[in-house]
């Protein structure tokens, strides 16, 4: 039986995602693995991303979804080449439109592939959402774009490492918008999300998701604020009455103490720094950003293009390999 591939979309190509493929395969990060993998990308981007480690490529016919084998040293990737930059011409951190344009058409044509079948999962570089602006597409990132085109109106960010796994109820709002953002029903959303998503993906029978306050000491008994027994209290009661094992609301100030001994499977944040700032401070290097609720596998590097050191070979490659790793882990129950 053929193995169905993982996709790993090439992100900006005068960012770090080129490096960090080529990084991840040089290192023996992607030694092993179940499933073969398949850059949907450059050739020529990689190449010259290969010669930052001066490692020496080659191209041979490729087979399946792949147009090109790539050689890099000892080892080698699969790629689908749907463009052909003019790699002389690309200097780092100064994506052109052709550039925004590509990082899109990498994404798109992952997702189809997931939809139709042909993959099993895709994990996505970093890519500049200025750029893909600029070049004329009206979203504000991945998940926009990936959401509007599997058809799917709500979906959870979550940041995964082994000790920890957060999922955000609001993601980019200013602090002082978020309470006018939450609603028990967003809330309950996330709580739903991210319970089927653990279910269908992770292999959990009864996920335990721990829900955080809003307000310190989860509000002290409405001294501090009312979003706790006015928003967070009902949701976790409506999930608890559909058989979901939401418990709440707890001071994050305490919470993510337990969280990392492993008292919950993942907690569920209000706001962004709420969740990302533990989060990091575990797996800064490995950190995975993952979509709960579309029904294909998205996972990503949880890191941006890093212009200021792209080109140097610096950026690390941990997070690209975890998020493959993740990837191939939940892409077992489809």
């Amino acid at each position: 039986m053929v193995q169905r591939p993982i996709v790993i979309t090439l992100g900006d190509p005068t960012g770090v995602g080129p490096e960090i493929i080529v990084k991840a395969l040089l290192s023996g990060g992607l030694d092993g693995l179940s499933r073969p993998l398949l850059v949907a990308g450059d050739a020529g981007v990689l190449r010259r991303a290969a010669g930052v480690f001066n490692a020496g490529s080659e191209l041979h016919p490729g087979a399946g979804l792949g147009t090109h084998r790539l050689q890099v040293g000892s080892r080698h990737l699969d790629v689908a080449a749907l463009t052909e930059l003019p790699v002389e011409r690309l200097g780092y951190g100064r994506p052109d439109d052709a550039c925004g344009r590509a990082m899109a058409a990498y994404i798109e044509w992952a997702c189809d592939r997931c939809l139709s079948g042909e993959a099993a999962a895709m994990v996505t570089a970093p890519i500049s959402k200025a750029a893909i602006r600029a070049a004329g597409y009206d979203f504000p990132g991945h998940t926009e774009l990936l959401a509007q085109r599997c058809g799917t109106e709500q979906v959870v960010m979550m940041l995964a490492g082994e000790r920890l796994k957060v999922c955000l109820v609001t993601t980019h709002l200013p602090l002082r918008e978020v309470p006018q953002a939450l609603t028990t029903a967003a809330i309950l959303t996330t709580v739903r999300i991210t319970d089927a998503a653990f279910r269908r993906f992770l292999g959990m029978t009864l996920p335990r998701l721990a829900v955080l306050a809003l307000n310190p000491h989860a509000g002290e008994g409405g001294h501090f604020g009312d979003e706790e027994e006015r928003l967070i209290r009902p949701a976790i009661a409506a999930a608890q009455a559909e058989g979901i094992a939401a418990t709440g609301p707890h001071s994050a100030d305490t919470l993510f103490h337990f969280a990392v001994q492993g008292a919950c499977d993942a907690v569920v944040c209000m706001y962004h720094d709420q969740g990302l700032i533990p989060l990091k401070l575990l797996h800064f290097d490995d950190g995975v950003n993952v979509t709960l609720g579309l029904p294909i596998v998205r996972t990503s590097v949880d890191h941006g293009t890093a212009y200021d050191i792209a080109g140097t070979g610096q950026a690390s490659c941990a997070s690209l390999v975890a998020a493959i790793r993740m990837a191939e882990d939940m892409a077992k129950s489809i």
